[in-house]
């Protein structure tokens, strides 16, 4: 395909908004939940961004996490969800068959009709993108002769459409701490139908934005282009909040990990478990990486999800643990305990060892409260069993309260637990150092990172649940 012109300094960050609702509900069966994230796991096929995450991990109030793109020209808005476990960007075309017309989370739906776009052309079979996903299985071909796309996600729900190639904007963070409106040339997918969950209107949005390591995912569009760099960040506050950055979070105390080459996901090596610092007796062959088995971390995914063989030796050893200060319970087929609202010095502490690194998790990061009674709290292992597999996919459950770096560029992921309602800072590539704190751009000394406070909305949308908020957020690119 051919070269796209690029408006803005190289290597700047650009910005997005990036937005989280949670459905209007009262309450949700962990198994609703649990069938949320298969349906995720089906498709598991530079800068930063703030996730408003409310209810932290409370399943009973999880939401969807989706950034505001606006594409064509004249620019149009899209919602589209956040997705580190698929490589493509799509969006709902104007001639789309089964897709939803409203949006239980308060947004007016969009849809792109390439014919109104002046920079809109569809993308063929002899581009050699399209050649390239063809082989990937990202694209096929048609009598049409447009570049197809075909998704079935584990749910039965699926989108049909076709690519596009159309103009990208979005603000840029330049050398002075200011910010200019930029643009990129990227390609994306024009959905021309939907099935199964994607049509229901309850959680619906304009579309998915991929953030995989395809070479047709934005990230790797823009990085190719020196827009953004090859390297994204996220840090999801518990409590509600969070940042989500394409760029690196420079913080101490970053450990590193390899990312497991050759896979389409984000792979990493588990090596064993521990709990309260003894290792669990889990055959290391459980965790072996293959294109079936291994351990996956997904963003999107909101419970965490054990390898069947490793399952059992884990709550086992927690259920130990606390045998003499809380009292086991069943609730609908999950492991719970009654104890006090605090967990401290009631559960164990877990360390999740992977290759030359560790994550050490705190109670809060595999339990779940699931209600109360005489006064004290039942909290339920939020982890998940993997019936009949050897995959192990850790979600927001997991990776709250962390930082988390995706290097694609030296193929490794970092983490560090942090609070993620404080500013953190970002670096990209051309290593200027920009800070942006309570949603201003401001001068720091130092000229090489960006500062992103998460505690600022720069707008809210109140639903009818009290507690829950639409946040606006920056999302620096």
């Amino acid at each position: 395909m051919s070269s796209h012109y690029i408006s803005g300094p190289e290597n700047d960050s650009a910005t997005f908004q990036l937005e989280k609702v949670a459905p209007n509900v009262d309450s949700l069966e962990l198994e609703g939940l649990r069938a949320r994230d298969r349906a995720r796991h089906g498709r598991l096929l530079q800068n930063v961004v703030d996730f408003p995450v409310n209810g932290s991990y409370d399943p009973f109030t999880f939401g969807l996490y989706f950034t505001k793109v606006q594409l064509g020209n004249p620019p149009k808005e899209f919602y589209v969800q956040i997705d580190t476990g698929s490589d493509i960007l799509w969006v709902t075309c104007a001639s789309c068959r089964g897709c939803p017309n409203t949006s239980g989370l308060g947004i007016t739906l969009e849809f792109f009709n390439p014919q109104q776009s002046s920079t809109a052309s569809m993308m063929s079979c002899t581009n050699p993108k399209c050649i390239a996903a063809t082989r990937s299985s990202e694209a096929g071909c048609s009598s049409k002769s447009s570049c197809d796309y075909s998704f079935q996600y584990g749910d039965g729900s699926g989108t049909n459409g076709h690519y596009v190639s159309d103009t990208m904007h979005f603000q840029t963070v330049v050398g002075d701490d200011s910010t200019s409106n930029s643009s990129a040339s990227v390609i994306f997918g024009c959905s021309d139908s939907q099935t199964g969950g994607l049509t229901k209107s309850d959680r619906a949005v304009d579309g998915i934005l991929g953030l995989g390591q395809s070479d047709l995912s934005i990230i790797s569009q823009l990085s190719s282009q020196g827009v953004a760099p090859k390297v994204f960040s996220h840090c999801l506050r518990a409590g509600g909040g969070g940042i989500l950055v394409l760029g690196e979070i420079v913080e101490p105390g970053i450990v590193y990990t390899p990312i497991i080459q050759s896979l389409p996901h984000y792979n990493l090596n588990l090596q064993s478990i521990s709990v309260n610092g003894q290792t669990l007796s889990i055959d290391s062959s459980v965790f072996a990486t293959s294109s079936t088995q291994g351990t996956i971390i997904d963003s999107g995914t909101t419970l965490a999800y054990l390898a069947d063989e490793a399952y059992d030796p884990f709550v086992n050893a927690i259920a130990a643990a606390v045998s003499q200060s809380a009292r086991t319970v069943p609730v609908k087929d999950n492991q719970c305990f009654v104890a006090a609202s605090s967990l401290d010095g009631i559960f164990p502490t877990v360390t999740l060892n992977f290759q030359g690194a560790s994550m050490k998790l705190n109670p809060e990061d595999y339990l779940i409260q699931q209600g109360s009674v005489d006064n004290a709290i039942i909290w339920c292992i939020g982890w998940q069993k993997n019936q009949g597999q050897s995959l192990t996919i850790l979600g927001d459950l997991v990776l709250k309260d962390k930082i988390l770096v995706y290097d694609l560029e030296n193929q490794r992921i970092g983490w560090t637990n942090f609070n993620c309602g404080s500013p953190v800072n970002v670096s990209s590539s051309s290593h200027k150092n920009e800070f942006i704190n309570a949603g201003q751009l401001s001068k720091n000394g130092s000229p090489s990172l960006v500062t992103i406070n998460p505690l600022v909305c720069l707008g809210h949308l109140l639903l009818s649940l009290s507690f829950l908020h639409l946040c606006t957020k920056i999302l620096i690119i």
